[in-house]
C-alpha cells in the first residue's frame, strides 16, 4: 500500500447499529461528524429500518460516513458487520440513541498511542433519563483479565455498549458480538474478553447515553430471562463465584417488590425456576443474596486498597 493511501485511512472506525431510529441516529451522527479530531469513520449498519432512515443519511455528504444497509440478525449481528468492514485499527461503538462528546475520538485514540498493548478501553458517560442526567464514571484504573471478569460479574463498573473501545484485531480474536444474545451483549462480550485481556477503566466522560423507550436495556421486565441466557453462555461463573447469580436474581426481585410490581417479581422468580442455567430456591436465593452482597462489598474493598481510590 501506498504511503499516500495509508495517510489517508482512518485512525479510528466507530460503527453504529441502528433499527427504525431515524431522529435519534441523525443526532448520533451529528455529533460523531463534529468530533475535534478528523481521521475517522463512521459506519451505521441500518438493521431494515422502514422509517426513511436511508434517505435521511443520503443526504449527508460526509465521505467519512457509510450508510451499510440490509437484513441483519439483530443489533449484534449489524455490529459484527461493521467490524468486518472497518478499516481503522481500533474500533469504537456508538448506539443510534446516543452522543459521542466533542473529544471522545481523539481522546480515546490518545489511551491506545500511548499503550501499545491496550487492547480494551471504557470510558465514562453521563445517563439522561426523564430529563435527568447521572454520571456514571469509573475510576481510572487498568484491571487485568482476573479482576475485569470479577469487576463484570459482581456489575462495579459502569458498562454500555458506547463505552467500549477495544483493538479491531482483539474484537476479531475472541468472535465479535454474540447475536444469540438479545441483552447484557455488552457484559457478555466483556466476559470473553476477560478470557483474553484485560482492560483500562477511565475516568473522563466522553458521551451521554440516552435510555430510549424502546431500548431493550431500558426494559423493567425480562432481566431474570437475560441473566439465565447469559448465565447459559458462561456456565463458569456459578461454578466461580456460586453466590453471585442468586444475588443478583434477588435483588432484581427485591427491587421490583419494592416498587410494587409483585407481578414482575412473581415472574421473575419464576423464570429463575424454570430455567436450566439457574433454578434456584427461595432459600438458595436468599442466602446467595446474603453472602453475594458480602462478597461485592469485599470487592469494593480489594479496589479500594489496590489503587487508592473509591471504585465506580
Amino acid at each position: 500500500m501506498e504511503t499516500a493511501d495509508v495517510e489517508h485511512l482512518p485512525l479510528i472506525t466507530v460503527i453504529t447499529p441502528t433499527h427504525n431510529r431515524r431522529q435519534t441516529v441523525l443526532r448520533a451522527v451529528e455529533s460523531v461528524l463534529s468530533q475535534s479530531m478528523a481521521r475517522f469513520e463512521h459506519i451505521v449498519v441500518d438493521d431494515g429500518s422502514t422509517d426513511g432512515t436511508e434517505a435521511a443519511l443520503a443526504r449527508i455528504r460526509d465521505p467519512r460516513l457509510i450508510y451499510v444497509g440490509a437484513k441483519w440478525r439483530g443489533a449484534n449481528a449489524a455490529r459484527n458487520a461493521g467490524i468486518e468492514l472497518a478499516r481503522a485499527p481500533v474500533v469504537t461503538f456508538l448506539d443510534s440513541d446516543d452522543l459521542f462528546l466533542p473529544h471522545r475520538l481523539e481522546r480515546t485514540l490518545a489511551w491506545f498511542d500511548d499503550n501499545p498493548a491496550l487492547e480494551v478501553l471504557l470510558s465514562s458517560y453521563v445517563s439522561v433519563k426523564g430529563g435527568r442526567g447521572t454520571a456514571c464514571v469509573n475510576r481510572g484504573a487498568f484491571l487485568n483479565p482476573a479482576m475485569l471478569e470479577r469487576a463484570v460479574v459482581a456489575q462495579t463498573a459502569f458498562i454500555a455498549g458506547s463505552a467500549i473501545t477495544a483493538r479491531r484485531e482483539a474484537l476479531l480474536a475472541i468472535g465479535g458480538y454474540d447475536s444469540d444474545i438479545p441483552r447484557m451483549q455488552d457484559r457478555e462480550l466483556l466476559l470473553r474478553f476477560a478470557q483474553r485481556f484485560g482492560a483500562q477503566l477511565s475516568e473522563d466522560i466522553d458521551w451521554t447515553k440516552h435510555n430510549s423507550q424502546n431500548s431493550i436495556s431500558g426494559r423493567r421486565d425480562g432481566y431474570v430471562e437475560a441473566y439465565a441466557i447469559l448465565m447459559s453462555k458462561h456456565p463458569h461463573i456459578a461454578r466461580s463465584y456460586p453466590h453471585v447469580p442468586p444475588f443478583m436474581i434477588t435483588r432484581q426481585i427485591i427491587a421490583d417488590i419494592l416498587r410494587g410490581r409483585i407481578p414482575q417479581a412473581f415472574a421473575g422468580y419464576m423464570a429463575n425456576r424454570s430455567s436450566d442455567a439457574l433454578g434456584y430456591s427461595l432459600p438458595e436465593l436468599i442466602a446467595g443474596y446474603l453472602y453475594g452482597r458480602r462478597w461485592r462489598r469485599g470487592l469494593y474493598d480489594e479496589v479500594r486498597g489496590k489503587f487508592g481510590i473509591p471504585p465506580a
